[in-house]
């Protein structure tokens, strides 16, 4: 065996001290992209842990990038950071949300983090010398990251998503890895398949053609669904599951109806029903623990019996692609509103605002919110509008919430127009600003002045001190210190920071030694409060995030004016 090999980690289904050795299941996606294999994922996961089993996940990305960070948000989606500040997939927000655990930068590989790890042992001399070849050398890496993850985890079940679809150039080496991890053992591992199944509008019938190639597709790999999730708009008839068992080798129980859902939390539920929780286990010859869904189905329920609507305005510029709007770019956010207002007992109606039509158009359409967030960002484009939003907000006692780059908007906002700071702005948006209240970090000047940009910025949790009696600390159950994610280049300049606490801006949140400024709030509002944090990278439908909670709630009052 190579020196150094990964693969060193126990084979699966070899148990130690009676512990009983992980299982895996690889779940791919059939016939195209965005079918839901990360949301299938995360629900099987959360049906496996109403189950009794410790249940974790891993996302694997086909793309040469060696993380997410560097990817365009309206063109991959969300950038989610982990805790260990790792910058993923999307999707691996979802397995928090979901699961209910932080999932640790081991559960995340690229093609390009996989070659990278390969190509620096293979230069320190840690395959002694042979010659490294893409299989199995690759496949092997692939192998014991999954191993190392689930050992780190303490996974009897670890869930691996293996990204793209079938038949495509990009994920050939994941499916050979997968492919070798049941060769070992065939107990040990579980292939999920999840297809659509279209409707063409002038056919009116459910077409399984598509997803019979697919399965073809795969078996030319080498591997056999176990399970197929048929996606579709509705319901899998009886007729389309008996034509799917004929021609794809699976038994009719073995097909899971996965059909469209008001609310993503739903899926767990309709997985539940489908028995596919049984199905896995009897396939892993494993005994059920539980039997159901309490803790899940009491939130769902709860979010399903809200006391009224409360209309929530995004002022965001990752919406446009072409002719569509997209929200995968704010997915984190979207999410953590609808767990403040569930624990509100309102529902969130969202209202996607683009900065660019506020900048043409002004903040007429505002009038209509009962609160506004402004998410993350990046760069020029659309600063100004986003400015507008929050000082309309500041000026009409409007709830706003601006998170990180949001902050920073509120930051300017408030320099400019109360106290009086002309031109002040933030040196990403304009490097001769005479009053630079947002700046970067000297280190942060090196990285960018070296080109230095993928895994460079302010990544993972951080603490945070709260200044007490403030609206922040209050939301928090008024705790003092807490953890928070961040990523982000730019911060705010103590240079300006006794001018404007003494305009009023409240300093509520700093780093534990006082340097940096974590959180801002305007403490004779009923709600103006922005971090420089990510909270929505911590909330979940069974745990929601307080500030999240705290906004809806004040939301909800507002809208009784």
């Amino acid at each position: 065996m190579q020196k150094g090999n990964l693969t060193k980690v126990a084979q699966p289904g070899k148990s130690k001290g009676g512990r009983v050795s992980t299982k895996y299941i690889f779940v791919i996606g059939g016939v195209m992209s965005g079918v839901g294999k990360g949301v299938a994922s995360a629900s099987i996961g959360r049906v496996l842990i109403g189950k009794g089993y410790n249940v974790s996940a891993i996302k694997i990305d086909p793309y040469i990038n060696v993380d997410a960070g560097t990817m365009n948000p309206v063109e991959h989606g969300e950038v989610f950071v982990t805790d260990d500040g790792d910058e993923t997939d999307q999707d691996v927000g979802n397995y928090e949300r979901f699961l209910n655990r932080d999932i640790h930068r081991e559960n995340y590989m690229t093609t390009g983090r996989v070659y990278l790890s390969v190509i620096t042992r293979e230069r320190n001399l840690e395959y002694d010398g042979k010659c490294v070849e893409v299989v199995p050398h690759i496949p092997l890496e692939v192998i014991g990251r999954i191993k190392k993850a689930a050992v780190k985890d303490k996974a009897e079940i670890m869930i691996i998503e293996v990204g793209g679809t079938v038949g495509e150039y990009q994920n050939m080496l994941f499916l050979e890895a997968a492919r070798m991890m049941h060769s070992k053992n065939r107990d040990d591992v579980v292939f999920v398949m999840v297809s659509y199944l279209p409707i063409p509008s002038k056919l009116g019938e459910m077409k399984t053609k598509p997803t019979q190639y697919a399965v073809r597709t795969l078996q030319s790999a080498g591997i056999q669904p176990d399970i197929i999730i048929a996606r579709s708009d509705r319901h899998i008839d009886k007729p389309r599951c008996q034509k799917i068992a004929t021609f794809c080798n699976v038994e009719e129980d073995d097909i899971i109806s996965a059909p469209d859902v008001d609310s993503i939390y739903e899926i767990p539920i309709n997985f539940e029903n489908d028995r596919i929780g049984e199905r896995i286990l009897e396939k892993f010859k494993l005994k059920m623990r539980k039997k159901d869904l309490v803790d899940w189905r009491a939130m769902m329920n709860k979010m399903k019996n809200p006391k009224k609507e409360v209309q929530i305005g995004v002022v965001g510029k990752y919406f446009g692609t072409g002719d569509f709007t997209l929200a995968d770019s704010y997915i984190s956010v979207i999410e953590s509103i609808k767990h403040g207002a569930m624990a509100a007992g309102v529902k969130p109606v969202l209202h996607w605002i683009n900065t660019e039509d506020i900048e043409k158009n002004g903040i007429e359409i505002l009038k209509k919110m009962n609160g506004v967030i402004v998410p993350q960002g990046w760069g020029t484009r659309g600063s100004e509008g986003k400015i507008k939003a929050i000082q309309y907000c500041r000026e009409h006692q409007k709830p706003y919430f601006g998170l990180c780059y949001g902050m920073q908007m509120a930051v300017i906002e408030f320099a400019r127009n109360v106290c009086g700071l002309k031109g002040a702005n933030s040196e990403e948006i304009d490097q001769k600003t005479p009053h630079p209240v947002i700046h970067i970090m000297p280190d942060q000047k090196e990285y960018l002045a070296k080109k230095q940009y993928g895994g460079t910025i302010r990544l993972g949790a951080w603490p945070c001190k709260l200044k007490p009696d403030t609206h922040i600390a209050a939301a928090y159950g008024k705790k003092k210190n807490i953890s928070e994610r961040h990523r982000h280049r730019y911060e705010f300049n103590n240079t300006y920071r006794e001018k404007l606490e003494k305009a009023g801006l409240t300093i509520c949140g700093t780093s534990p030694d006082n340097k940096l400024v974590e959180a801002v709030e305007i403490t004779n509002h009923p709600f103006f409060i922005g971090v420089q944090f990510h909270p929505e990278y911590k909330s979940r439908p069974l745990d929601p995030h307080p500030l999240f909670v705290e906004f809806m709630r004040i939301c909800a009052q507002t809208s009784d004016i």
